[in-house]
């Protein structure tokens, strides 16, 4: 008996080689059938599918030529502690435009053509160098909160990224846009806040104040240096022997002026940016969007109506497939 399980297994192996030789001619039978299917489908329906085609290129030629959609942004700089309200007066105009509110973006916002605008939302510009320069205290806030997590996730916080100097206004377009419209309307409307103005007036006030007094303080330090450049001409004029101690109070005084000189030109730049509550610093207009379909028209109908054409014809088929069987079966 033992003899002859060798011829069995032999006998088994070719009968299983033997059944996967059919069953992979088989597949490629099937798949030679629906290649010649799917040929004899567009040889019968060329006529169709070419009117199909022509039509679908010539809509979306057309779409594309006049459905543009584009992009704009605007760069502005929140001041006098206004980031959280900037940032609820966009997200209040994207509310309007999901409700389809023209009423309100054209007569409260006063953009022109407020069935044009499809969205508009507010990033921060992520500078932490920005962040902390001439900042002590930022620059030991982002110290302490990197010592207890990833330093990019927390420069990228959202409590975070609203303290950066610079903001992005995003806004996309069904048309082309201009500044006129669209941006000094939109600039006006965030700009009315009768709280901020006060805030600014303040603040403006303060600033003048405050380097006003640095003004006298420098003048003052001015003096003390000119004596001290007098007293010592006058001691080489007489020949005799000055002594320069460099633990006397007369560096701390020349440290002390450099720093008002500098406070004095970072306040001057200051004062150019709180002319507005949002001050805008520059903006680009219609950049032509690339995004999902637009400009694509063209390529996707014609492939679109196709697949609806395919879909019907099977639908049909199988419909019909499925009837004769149950009136055969009846």
């Amino acid at each position: 008996m033992s003899a002859n399980l060798p011829q069995h297994n032999t006998e088994d192996q070719e009968i299983d080689l033997t059944q996967i030789s059919k069953k992979i001619r088989s597949f490629f039978d099937k798949i030679n059938a629906l290649i010649f299917d799917s040929i004899q489908f567009f040889i019968k329906n060329a006529i169709v599918i070419l009117f199909l085609v022509v039509v679908g290129v010539g809509i979306g030629l057309f779409l594309d030529h006049t459905q543009k959609s584009y992009d704009s942004q605007i760069i502005v700089t929140p001041n006098f502690g206004s980031t959280d309200y900037l940032y609820s007066k966009i997200d209040l105009i994207q509310s309007k435009i999901n409700e389809g509110d023209t009423v309100f973006l054209k007569e409260m916002v006063g953009i022109d053509k407020p069935k044009e605008l499809k969205k508009i939302e507010i990033k921060p510009i992520t500078d932490v160098y920005k962040f902390i320069e001439n900042k002590t205290e930022n620059f030991e806030l982002i110290k302490l909160l990197s010592a207890d997590g990833d330093i990019n996730k927390i420069l990228e916080d959202k409590l975070t990224s609203k303290n950066y100097t610079f903001h992005t206004i995003a806004l996309k377009t069904n048309g082309l846009t201009n500044d006129k419209t669209t941006i000094q309307p939109l600039l006006n409307y965030l700009n009315k806040s009768d709280y901020f103005t006060k805030i600014q007036k303040i603040s403006i006030k303060n600033v003048e104040i405050k380097m006003s007094q640095n003004d006298t303080i420098i003048s003052q330090i001015n003096k003390v240096l000119n004596g001290f450049s007098n007293m010592v001409n006058g001691a080489q004029k007489s020949d005799k022997l000055v002594y320069y101690n460099e633990n006397t109070q007369l560096n701390d005084v020349i440290k002390t002026k450099d720093n008002l000189i500098n406070e004095q030109g970072i306040r001057r730049i200051s004062l150019a940016g709180f002319d507005k509550i949002v001050k805008d610093n520059s903006f680009i207009l219609n950049v032509e969007s690339k995004n999902t379909i637009n400009g694509k028209l063209k390529l996707v109908l014609p492939i679109l109506f196709l697949l609806i054409f395919i879909l019907i014809h099977f639908f049909i088929a199988f419909y019909r497939k499925q009837s004769v069987k149950a009136n055969l079966n009846n």
